[in-house]
């Protein structure tokens, strides 16, 4: 046994030996020969890549896209939006157990490329759509399958990828929903020129957390943490024995050794000093954020920016980095590349550019090391923008306003976030209605104006009543034109000048070929709506007008059936048909064969019993009107020219100024407003395709609506069936009666506001949701308005707008020289005819209406005594 031990000592020192020169002679041979080994290693690496990226396209080629469009009242709580980051988490695993993990991700994309503010799209495996599609917002948010997009190729891009700077384990800033996260990169991209190819978008992937990533990345930080401290006891240690040295030397220290007579003990007669112990390192505070496994994803953020104008994309880059700077707390999004002098290598230069396209090209996820976040920090990104979101006005939600273009109706200035002016415009198809508020002085007039001179150059015809008259010569010179001249009317009841001329019409006349039963209907409720007559307060009065007008009114259809429509009655006939008995007689003789039975009934039979001072009531309204020469000029006429139905169909530009406020003008405006109703509904025996449009500009609906509150509310609530559009301006919404108020907010397209008391726009902007609130709008400067608009049935804004001025606008149009010749056009279109000339007419119209009734009962007599004979 013991012979054998030295042999077997040698032979185990031989086997080591032996296997050391063998480990030797391998690492000089791979020291020599390092490039097989690495050639095969690369060659490894490419098969596998390759293999890779052909399984990532295949996985990538079954993906879904969807667009998210929210409410215009979208507000979605934390929690909401939590969910739907653990929505997007566990879509992002729903692929195929082969395709490899840079396909396992979900896409958000926020693109603005001039068609929206900021779209917002989801992009995910084909198996999720369902998770993708049922989203925590409800019905706020519309989730509908994307459309492709084809972008044309831009001459300037710029991309950009984001990675997280500042300590690994740092959250991003916690920023609140109001205002809206979004709201930073709306304003990066609200100055976006369509017109110039301007394209921004930002993509962010998301992707679950892998199980042995974490751990790893776990055992890296805490590694980190735990030589840091160690580096950190070290140095304390080292500064610590310095300062005991330096104590121990110096001659402070010497004197008390020798005055108290100590000796220090140990080696070399120093101190003891013992260093400090390194601090145990907590997993909670060294991990952060990457502590816990739930809810912890890895992200990838690119950004791409493309314009056809050269630096506009790489200003573009620069704004939404700044953007994405509000999200910067602990950790930062930062560019990833580094710079050389004025030269940046990143993502849009080589090598990084070819692995950026391809990503952005299918949609893979390989984010950087250091992107680790938690769904909580990516809040303001989970979801489209809220209601508390301000979004720009583009080009394509506002058309511009175009001169001579039909189908357009101006609106007003849009200043945009660059600057830029343009006037904008709604179609002029889709603006029904339109309400504008504000103070006197404001701007609602001024606007107005500036559509109805750019609707009248587009071809339209339009009505503008004013009873203040002071938008006529404010108008007059951007209208004196030659192709306008021959469709301008004025009818003006103001009588100004020394030679007054005045223009005329009769309510009850059947010239223009009415239908009876509706001008009796017309003028009666006319009258009622003007002086409050209803059938609980004045029945008997109401009676008393309806058959006397019925009368004249089958009066004048048989004058005009008899070619003299000059010797029609009028409303000042009334009086004489209740008074004078003689023409009473005469009168109902003519038409008895015209008069229905109930009619005829009732001058028979109750007439008689009425006692005198019953007609009072009626007839004092119209003594009031006899009493003003102007107004028995106007309605005196047997055969007017005011015809509204012809004005229509024939797209006339009518101007009528009724003259004031008083009784007597409110009753001329009750009479015109129900003509006007009668004339629209009249039109229901035209096709739909054939009526012609028609736009009614009511300014001072307060003084309109005093004289006609049910005919006005009536207008907002049918004019719509007949192509006539009503646009109606008022200082006080809340001095409207409540019909006409309440038909003016809800048929609105167009609901508009210029500055006031709080209290007086406060009941538009509380349409608003009061966004802007009435002390916003209360601050507005003059011509300045916050409007809601209607556009492709969608309601826009509200959003601020400045009121069109007219020397501004249209100062291409203005012919100052030209102003005084179209009002005398304007004025002859009108029939117009001095004053006294028709008072004359009407003072002795009388006389001809008995004229022609007698005849009428003459010849009635001649033709019935036959009859009588041959019957008897």
């Amino acid at each position: 046994m013991g012979s054998a031990a030295p042999h077997l000592s040698g032979q185990a020192s031989g086997e080591v030996l032996g296997l050391l020169t063998s480990l030797a002679h391998t690492v000089e041979w791979l020291i020599t020969y390092w490039y097989a080994p690495a050639t095969v290693a690369l060659m490894v690496w490419a098969v596998s890549e390759m293999v890779v990226r052909r399984l990532a396209r295949k996985a990538s080629a079954q993906r879904v896209a969807l667009e998210l469009v929210p409410s215009r009242h979208f507000d979605p709580s934390l929690e909401e939006i939590f969910r739907r980051g653990v929505q997007l988490a566990r879509a992002s695993t729903s692929m195929p157990w082969w395709a490899p993990r840079r396909s396992k991700t979900v896409q958000i994309r926020l693109r603005a490329d001039g068609t929206a503010p900021l779209r917002y799209r989801i992009e995910g495996p084909a198996g999720a759509q369902r998770l993708l599609s049922i989203t925590p917002f409800g019905p706020d948010v519309t989730v509908k399958k994307a459309s492709p997009l084809r972008d044309k190729p831009r001459k300037h891009v710029v991309r950009a990828e984001f990675v997280l700077r500042g300590r690994p384990t740092a959250p991003l800033r916690e920023v609140p929903l109001e205002p809206d996260p979004l709201q930073p990169l709306v304003d990066a991209v609200s100055d976006l020129r369509a017109e110039l190819g301007d394209l921004a978008e930002i993509r962010l992937d998301i992707q679950r957390a892998p199980k042995w990533a974490v751990r790893s990345r776990r055992v890296q930080l805490m590694a980190q943490a735990r030589r840091a401290e160690r580096r950190e006891a070290q140095r304390a240690a080292r500064w610590i024995r310095q300062d005991a040295s330096g104590i121990e030397d110096s001659l402070t220290w010497q004197l008390q050794q020798l005055v108290t007579g100590k000796q220090s003990q140990g080696a070399g007669g120093r101190r003891l000093v013992m260093p400090p112990v390194p601090r145990r390192v907590e997993a909670a505070e060294a991990l952060g954020k990457l502590a816990e496994d739930d809810h912890l994803v890895r992200v990838q953020l690119l950004v791409m920016c493309a314009s056809d104008t050269e630096g506009r994309a790489q200003a573009r880059l620069a704004q939404l980095q700044a953007a994405l700077d509000v999200f910067g707390g602990g950790a930062r999004w930062a560019m990833r590349g580094w710079r050389l002098g004025p030269w940046r290598f990143g993502a849009d230069r080589w090598p990084s550019r070819r692995g950026f396209e391809r990503r952005w090209a299918l949609g893979h996820c390989q984010p950087p090391r250091a992107n680790w976040v938690r769904l909580e920090e990516l809040t303001g990104l989970l979801k489209p923008p809220t209601v508390h979101c301000r979004l720009p006005l583009l080009a394509s939600d506002l058309p511009a306003f175009q001169h001579g273009d039909p189908g357009l109706l101006l609106q007003g200035i849009y200043r945009s976030p660059d600057g830029r002016r343009r006037l904008v415009a709604t179609y002029a198809h889709e603006t029904l209605f339109e309400v504008g508020v504000g103070k006197a002085g404001g701007g609602k007039t001024e606007r107005a104006l500036a559509q109805a001179i750019g609707w009248a150059h587009a071809g339209g015809g339009l009505m503008f009543l004013d009873p203040h008259r002071d938008s006529w010569p404010r108008s007059v010179p951007f209208l004196a034109h030659d192709h306008l001249a021959e469709r301008i009317a004025l009818i003006d009841l103001n009588a100004v000048g020394p030679a007054p001329r005045v223009s005329s019409w009769n309510p009850i006349g059947m010239h223009q070929g009415q239908v009876a039963h509706e001008v009796v209907e017309a003028v009666t409720d006319a009258y009622a709506s003007a002086l409050g007559w209803d059938d609980a307060s004045a029945p008997r009065a109401l009676t008393i007008l309806t058959a006397a007008v019925a009368v004249l009114v089958a009066v004048n259809e048989a004058a005009c059936q008899a070619g003299r429509p000059e010797d029609q009655a009028t409303v000042f006939h009334v009086r004489a048909l209740l008074t004078d008995v003689s023409f009473r007689k005469a009168a109902l003789a003519a038409v008895e064969g015209r008069l229905d039975e109930e009619t005829r009934s009732w001058w028979q039979v109750v007439f008689p019993t009425l006692p005198p001072d019953a007609f009072a009531v009626v007839l004092n309204p119209i003594a009031r009107l006899a009493a003003n020469p102007v107004t028995r000029a106007f309605l005196g006429q047997p055969a007017g020219v005011y015809n509204i139905r012809a004005a229509m169909d024939s797209r006339m530009i009518v101007w009528v100024c009724p003259g004031g406020n008083g009784p007597t003008d409110r009753l001329i405006t009750a009479l015109l407003a129900r003509d006007l109703l009668r004339a629209v509904r009249s039109r229901r025996d035209v096709p739909e395709e054939r009526r012609v449009p028609f736009r009614a500009y009511f300014d001072e609906l307060i003084t309109l609506t005093g004289a006609a509150p049910e005919t006005i509310a009536a207008m907002f609530e049918d004019f719509r069936k007949y192509k006539v559009h009503v646009h109606g301006m008022t200082q006080l919404l809340a001095r409207l009666p409540l019909a006409v108020r309440l038909s003016l907010v809800q048929n609105a397209s167009t609901l508009a506001t210029t500055a006031g008391s709080q209290s007086a726009v406060a009941p538009i902007t509380s349409e608003w949701g009061d966004h802007p609130g009435p002390d916003v709008v209360a601050a507005l400067d003059r011509f300045e308005h916050y409007m809601s608009l209607t556009v492709h049935g969608r309601r826009i804004g509200p959003v601020r707008i400045t009121g069109p001025h007219l020397d501004e606008v249209f100062a291409d149009h203005a012919r100052p020289h030209r102003a005084a010749a179209l009002e005398r056009s304007a004025r002859t279109l009108a029939g117009a005819a001095p004053l006294e000339q028709l008072t004359a007419q009407a003072a002795g119209q009388l006389g001809r209406v008995g004229s022609f009734v007698g005849r009428r009962t003459t010849a009635v007599s001649s033709a019935e005594q036959p009859q009588e004979e041959e019957y008897e």
